[in-house]
């Protein structure tokens, strides 16, 4: 891929928030047009002022690992490098109090202790990240007492994260959202408070039988095509009846017989969940997020999906940023940094939003270009995770000829295609032909 150097051009940071709020109100359709050059600096300040960090040393396998959240923030790297660890940790640090208000509602006790805490929270056995006398954390600039946040309970408030967990799957049992008690004591709580959270969405804010999607107040038109596409193959996803049990199916329109979960396409039970979760963040209101949500947490986006439907989730993802969420995703697939590649680059050369919705095969509407326009004006951070080190890099630069192997290489993503690539230029200069027959 090309090299760009060309520097951006942003709105003052006021400009940028009256287009932001003239988005919100109209539901993601704002009315100013693409932004011009003036006060650069003065936004890049007020970014800056409005950075979150969060630093972690000798938590799990991380062994150091200093955060900086923009308004959509990517972290990569292999498996089992602290990537789930660092977000669910996030959301312990904005919601501290609702997580445990939520804990004791549902009779989950840790008596005051913090590795009873840590496996409830994260998981059972996750007692072992945390080492005694070694493990630190700081939020905003500040240390963290987590073994005092164990003993004394935080107020309660209102959730300000959402989060969509990696074993969002598990979420359905037999094509319904599954309760909190559903789960095994030791189940991460990220898991069960998402998957309640779906349950209270279905049975609050949809009736007892109908489409769930399309709906035409759900999502935008053009991105409710691109899911009929490219997810769900022109079918509806209903809610039925089977032997006075509620479930959600697949079926055609008019069509009497429907899908039930187990026949679904993989991807199809990967992302249902995953669509809910969305429905949950953009209510079809004119208010343009959820309570006092400001964060949204999405792992691995890309599981189960065509690298066609990545696309159309990449697109709410971006849905989202412009409402104004704070996002951060984990990935695997190299698809997520060449949408953060491609924002930062064709932000940099000035180009117009229809550049972007091209990339995505996004129709060129009014509506999609205020999308489109406000997101190449966010700010995007990307970290990777080192397996060998335990430490964090800041490759947000995304430069392909950069000496660092991991910034180069896009935290490993991009490591297979190059290699690839090297094989067959060096298969063609050696005068290979049959390679290419």
């Amino acid at each position: 891929m090309p090299r760009m150097t060309s520097r951006p051009t942003r709105n003052s940071n006021a400009a940028h928030r009256q287009r932001e709020k003239r988005y919100n109100r109209n539901d993601g359709c704002g009315t100013d047009g693409p932004p011009t050059g003036e006060g650069r600096m003065a936004e890049k300040v007020a970014h800056l002022e409005n950075m979150t960090t969060l630093k972690m040393k000798n938590l799990g396998q991380i062994k150091e690992a200093n955060l900086t959240f923009g308004d959509l923030t990517v972290l990569v790297g292999p498996q089992a490098t602290g990537k789930s660890i660092a977000l669910q940790l996030l959301k312990l640090m904005v919601d501290a109090g609702q997580v445990q208000e939520e804990m004791g509602r549902h009779g989950l006790d840790w008596d005051q202790k913090l590795p009873e805490f840590l496996d409830i929270y994260f998981g059972e056995g996750m007692r072992s990240i945390w080492r005694e006398g070694s493990t630190s954390i700081e939020w905003e600039g500040n240390p963290v007492d987590l073994p005092q946040m164990a003993r004394r309970r935080r107020p309660n408030k209102e959730e300000t994260l959402f989060f969509i967990p990696a074993q969002r799957v598990l979420a359905l049992r037999d094509g319904w959202p599954r309760p909190f008690t559903d789960y095994a004591p030791g189940d991460p709580f990220a898991v069960r408070e998402f998957s309640e959270n779906l349950r209270v969405l279905v049975e609050q804010e949809f009736g007892p039988s109908g489409d769930l999607f399309p709906q035409q107040r759900r999502l935008k038109r053009e991105l409710r095509d691109l899911l009929q596409k490219h997810v769900f193959s022109n079918f509806h996803l209903k809610v039925d009846k089977f032997r006075s049990q509620k479930r959600l199916v697949l079926g055609a329109e008019e069509a009497k017989e429907a899908l039930p979960y187990m026949v679904w396409s993989a991807g199809q039970r990967e992302f249902v969940p995953l669509l809910l979760g969305f429905y949950w963040l953009m209510p079809p209101t004119r208010t343009p997020t959820r309570g006092r949500i400001k964060w949204v947490v999405l792992e691995e986006l890309e599981m189960g999906l065509h690298p066609r439907a990545i696309g159309v989730v990449l697109l709410l993802v971006f849905e989202l940023v412009a409402r104004g969420y704070r996002v951060c995703l984990s990935t695997h697939s190299p698809q997520v940094l060449d949408a953060a590649w491609a924002l930062k680059h064709l932000k940099a050369n000035g180009a117009g939003p229809e550049a972007l919705l091209d990339i995505f095969e996004a129709q060129n509407t009014q509506s999609m270009q205020k999308l489109a326009d406000t997101v190449m004006e966010k700010l995007v951070k990307v970290f990777y995770f080192d397996r060998e080190t335990g430490t964090t890099n800041d490759i947000s630069d995304l430069d392909p000829t950069a000496e660092q192997e991991g910034a180069s290489g896009w935290g490993g993503l991009a490591e297979f295609s190059g290699r690839a690539n090297r094989a067959v230029a060096r298969a063609a200069a050696t005068g290979q032909p049959e390679l290419f027959k």
